[in-house]
This record gives structure tokens, sequence and C-alpha cells, in this order.
């Protein structure tokens, strides 16, 4: 690695090759250079925690308008189980690494959180899927993407604001790591499955303020200095407004044996950057990520943070008017009609990646059904729009034009009680 200095920007750009390149050679040259992060440590019993792998808000940071952020470092993991049905002794070995994890490390964004998630090819290992859960495999969700559908048995998603917490627990789970936060690493999970360690199985990424900015120097087609150094996202804006975003009790399933849990959705999204910031102007980034009219009122200063708790949504025209008014219509302008009961039906939790040496996003979402992600997804094609207005597809409709969904994949995030290699009806 280079040589780096202890200023800000340098720790910065440090930690997050130290995520990128993972490893114990990763690991041992972070620690070298900046000593042993002090990481609270977790709980002596798990079962104490939260039923829901994936409840997280009450554990994670938050701004001074009571919106959460998002933790700023995460390791995507996926992995292939080789046998048929799960072994009682298989499941003993993947509890027993969760749990080593969660005696580690506090549950909290300064410690570590994360979630184990199935697919419905490891489902198919059984003579039907999760009961209760409709979890369809993959597919394509536009005319205009060809993604690769994933296919791997389970993910798992590691999340902290401190990198080396993160490659660390990745090393306990994965690597050959004897100790996690000063706790004997008893068994791995690659006593069961198989854990490739290259891209698209293993993903990484970041997000939070300063990050966009530095790591926008690695990927060629993003002009210099165009991304702001407060914007927490490669696209300039802030994300995770209150009421953009579902609530955790919204998300949960509700019934049946998986109640508790949730389904996730991750993509791996291309970003077209260099027209982003050098064909459109910040009235046209703003209308296309908000709406037409939140640039027109200068609603939107700088990253979006003068907002407030909420961006203001339903302070604008609907997106068929703002269309026919404007010639554009906004990405978040389009949500809006995807929510039930005034409320969004998925939870983001995505964050930015330079994984292939490409400015990327990989989109992270839970929800209580698979099909909300659908629904959402569909909100945002804007097909009826395009179809009745000088709209294009994805000209001037959202963000759809400076994005390329690359792979797609759902999972289920059982409840903690059934994560180690659930039964199809536990």
């Amino acid at each position: 690695m280079t040589d780096l200095t202890l200023d800000t920007t340098n720790r910065r750009e440090f930690m997050k090759a130290v995520v990128a390149v993972g490893g114990t050679a990763a690991l041992s040259a972070c620690v070298g250079r900046f000593g042993q992060t002090d990481v609270p440590t977790g709980v002596d019993d798990p079962a104490t925690l939260p039923e829901g792998q994936h409840l997280w808000d009450d554990f994670l940071a938050t701004d001074g308008h009571g919106n959460v952020s998002n933790a700023r470092h995460h390791v995507l993991r996926f992995l292939t189980y080789p046998k048929g049905r799960p072994s009682n002794t298989d499941r003993t070995i993947v509890a027993t690494a969760l749990e080593t994890l969660e005696r580690a490390y506090e549950w909290s964004n300064e410690g570590l959180l994360f979630t184990v998630g199935y697919s419905p090819a490891y489902f198919d290992r059984f003579d039907a899927g999760p009961r209760g859960v409709d979890l369809p495999a993959p597919k394509s969700l536009a005319d205009f993407e060809d993604p690769k559908l994933d296919t791997y048995d389970a993910v798992v998603h590691l999340a902290s604001d401190n990198a080396d917490v993160v490659v660390e627990a990745e090393e306990a789970l994965f690597g050959n790591r004897d100790t996690v936060n000063g706790l004997t690493v008893e068994t791995r999970l690659t006593d069961v499955f198989e854990a490739p360690s290259e891209y698209p199985a293993r993903r990484t990424g970041f997000v939070g303020e300063g990050l966009p900015a530095k790591f926008a120097e690695e990927v060629p087609d993003v002009p210099t200095d165009a991304v702001p150094e407060e914007s927490p996202l490669f696209m300039g804006f802030k994300s995770g407004f209150a009421k953009n975003q579902a609530s955790e009790n919204r998300v949960t399933i509700t019934e049946g044996p998986f109640a508790g849990g949730t389904t996730q959705h991750v993509s791996a999204l291309d970003l077209n950057l260099k027209p982003w910031y050098t064909q459109d102007d910040q009235w046209q980034r703003i209308a296309k990520m908000f709406a037409p009219t939140h640039a027109d009122d200068e609603l939107v200063a700088g990253v979006g943070t003068n907002l407030g708790a909420t961006a203001k949504m339903d302070e604008t025209l609907a997106p068929m008017a703002a269309a026919e008014q404007f010639g554009v219509v906004g990405h978040s302008q389009k949500m809006v009609s995807a929510r039930r009961d005034d409320s969004p039906v998925i939870l983001r939790r995505d964050f930015d990646t330079t994984d292939g040496g490409n400015a990327g996003l990989h989109f992270l979402a839970v929800q209580e059904t698979i099909e909300e992600f659908v629904r959402t997804r569909t909100a945002m094609n804007g097909t009826e729009i395009a179809e009745k207005t000088a709209v294009g597809q994805r000209l001037n409709n959202g963000i759809l034009q400076y994005l390329t969904t690359r792979r797609r994949g759902n999972y289920l995030l059982p409840p903690r009680s059934h994560r180690a290699l659930p039964v199809a009806d536990p």
C-alpha cells in the first residue's frame, strides 16, 4: 500500500483500501499504521439482541434531524453451501461463528452490524420454499436492463463505521484469524460454506461524508473534484430522509415461522457519472434526483442537508404533471407512487463502491416481501410517464440514464433464532 500519513484524508483513503483489499495483510497494515481500534465489546448472551437481524436503526447514528445514518464501511460475501440439506452439526458451526461476532463486538455502528440471508437457490434443496414467505428467483425488472442473476445460496453483510472491524470480522468468518476483538474464534463459515474471495462473490463499499469525493479519484470517468466533499454518495446528494424510508416495523414479516425476519434485495449497479457532472448543471441534477419544482423553487442547497427530516416530496407536483410541464421528472418524485398508506415500503441500506475500478452502487434494500421491492422499482421505471409525455424511457426520467444494473439477487433474512442454515418450515 502507498505510504500515508495520519491526517484525516489519508486515514480515510487507507481505511477504504483496507476494506477493498481485505485479508490478513491489509488488516495487519492497518493496525501497524494506526494501532488497534478501541472497539466496544458485545453481549454475553446473543439471545438478548433483537430477534430481527435487520433491526439496526436504534443502534445506528442519526443526524441533527433524526435521519438514520448508514454505517460507513461495508462488505458483502456471497456463499455456496455445497451439500444437500444441512446437518445439525453444520448448523451449530454456523451459529457458533455468528455468535462469536456478537460477543466480540457491540451491536452498533461503532462495533459491528451484520445479517445473513438465504436465496431461493438455497431453499430449492427442500420440498418447498420458506413457509409463509414469497421468495421468488431474481429477474430483470425493466426492458432496458439485462443483469446477471445471482444464484448463490447465501449472503453475509458486514457493516461498521470502523474499516478494521469489518475486515477483522470478515477474517474471523472466512480467513485464518484465531481471535476477534480479543475472543477466540472457534468455528468459521468456511467450515461449511464455499466462499470465493473475488468479485462478484466479494463486494465492498462505503457511504458517508468525505468518502465518495475521495474515492472518486480512483475511477477514470468521474470528473476531478466533481463530487462534493460533504456528499455521502457519489451522485452528490444526501439520501435516507425519514419519509423516504420505510420503518423497520413496516418491513418486518409478521406471520409464519419466519415472523420477525424480512426479505432483502441486492443489486450491483454501475454509475455513469461523467454526463451527470459535465452535461447536467445543478438545476438538472436537482430536478432529476428530487423534482423539477425543487430546482425551480431552489429548495435544495448543496447536497440537500438543508431539507431537514424529509425530502419534501409532499410539496411538489405529481410525476405526470411535472413531466408534462417541465419535460423532466424526479427520481424521488416517482417513488411517492410506491408508498402504501403514505409510507414507503422498502428500507434502503445501499452504499457506493469502486469494485472493478468503476463508480458503482450496491443497492441493498429490505422489505416485508420481494413484491414490494418490485413495485418500487416499477415506479422508478416511470414507464407510463414515458409513454404519455415527452420524457424518454430513460432520458429525463429520474436518474435512470445514469444507472446500469449488473446483478440482482433476492434473499430471506430469517429471524436470529433461525438464521443458521434454516429449514424451509422451522
